[in-house]
């Protein structure tokens, strides 16, 4: 922990999504979604004229070993890490200790019907592996529009009710727009405070196909904004293909002998599972992909705008086309989630006040300690300039 003392920190003007209030006064239990009503959007003109202060830079921060094992007992003093190369004072310093907060945006298309009975039983492996008996959480689901199913709550049973009672609609797919909703209620949690100026965690867990269609949102936008309110995206690619070829078992299958996610076959003595957490390289530099898209609040031709969600904000991304199932994708991002250190500091200011542009962010670990260790992080933020 740290003492509390007085900064002196720099306004800047920036876009950020207005979280709508009933969410945060929002009841225990499942809400049902009103046909037809969309989560209403703030006026881009409305936003333009928005005002907020970078009071703090939080980086998410995963070490592994050369096995692939995280490593948890490295110390404040075993990082070094800089903003646009200058040297920066850690004044926050955690390992899963902090409040936190997650918002679970799944998707509620028709494509992924033959996955639902799946996504359906995921509420107790969310609460006990990822979620923990302190955090919140609260579930929207998006297909053509974007849909309240559980307001934040500590209620394991609350949450567990929300992924049961999940419903597709029709075939629409507004990933961008959930993803950006997300982020706004998300930046009304854990809000920081004279007393308390380092917030709680806040996480938002995109369960989706990788595609987006009819978004109003675009996704540099939405990354711009999670990177400046320190919001960690993790994520889960789901496969449509996959789920229809499994919704049709043969007459001959085999009869699985444990439940989805769990291995039957031991690994060489000796190993550590190491995760693989992207698809295969495909020659696309997705850290200076994700800068591009923040810098010009754009949406990338892509499909790996899931990818690009978690390198630009420090998570992780999880495929389960090839081998890994939805069970242990969601076990994996439960058990990064709750090791990764937490480093925060407060961010520079230039002598001639223009702070704006691009900040790249750095995390090293001292050379004494190094080893070979892996290290991510997430690999900056966008200062906006001010609005004509």
């Amino acid at each position: 922990m740290f003492a509390t003392k007085q900064i002196r920190l720099p306004y800047i003007t920036l876009l950020f999504f207005s979280a709508a209030p009933l969410f945060a006064q929002a009841p225990e239990g499942p809400q049902a979604p009103l046909p037809g009503v969309q989560v209403q959007q703030t006026p881009p003109e409305v936003l333009s004229k928005l005002t907020a202060r970078v009071t703090l830079v939080t980086t998410p921060v995963t070490v592994r070993d050369p096995s692939g094992a995280m490593i948890h007992s490295l110390d404040q003093q075993d990082f070094v890490i800089t903003d646009n190369d200058i040297p920066q004072k850690i004044i926050h310093f955690e390992v899963g200790g902090d409040p936190l907060s997650i918002v679970v945006a799944v998707e509620t298309s028709t494509r992924i019907d033959p996955l639902l009975p799946q996504l359906r039983k995921l509420g107790i492996l969310f609460t006990e592996q990822v979620l923990g008996p302190e955090a919140e959480a609260a579930v929207i689901g998006f297909d053509d529009s974007v849909h309240r199913l559980q307001g934040f709550t500590r209620s394991h049973d609350s949450v567990e009710a929300a992924f049961a009672g999940l419903k597709t609609t029709d075939s629409g797919h507004r990933l961008f727009d959930a993803m950006a909703e997300g982020v706004a209620l998300l930046s009304d949690r854990h809000k920081p405070t004279t007393e308390n100026p380092v917030p709680g965690r806040r996480v938002l867990l995109v369960i989706s196909e990788a595609l987006d269609s009819g978004s109003e949102s675009k996704l540099g936008e939405v990354l711009r904004q999670a990177q400046l309110q320190n919001i960690t995206i993790f994520s889960i690619g789901l496969s449509s293909i996959r789920g229809e070829l499994q919704s049709k078992p043969r007459d001959n299958a085999p009869v699985p002998i444990a439940p989805p996610g769990i291995s039957t076959l031991p690994g060489p003595p000796g190993t550590v599972p190491i995760p693989s957490n992207t698809e295969p390289p495909s020659g696309v530099d997705l850290i200076a992909l994700a800068q591009i898209l923040v810098e010009h609040t754009k949406s990338a031709e892509t499909k790996r705008a899931l990818e690009l969600g978690a390198v630009a904000t420090g998570g992780s991304y999880y495929s389960t086309f090839k081998g890994r199932t939805i069970e242990s994708a969601l076990d994996e991002i439960g058990g990064e989630l709750h090791s990764q250190y937490m480093i925060s500091y407060s961010p520079p200011r230039s002598d001639d006040g223009n702070d704006f542009g691009y900040h790249k962010i750095s995390v090293t670990i001292v050379p004494d300690k190094s080893q070979g260790r892996k290290i991510s992080s997430r690999p900056g933020y966008y200062i906006p300039p001010p609005a004509n």
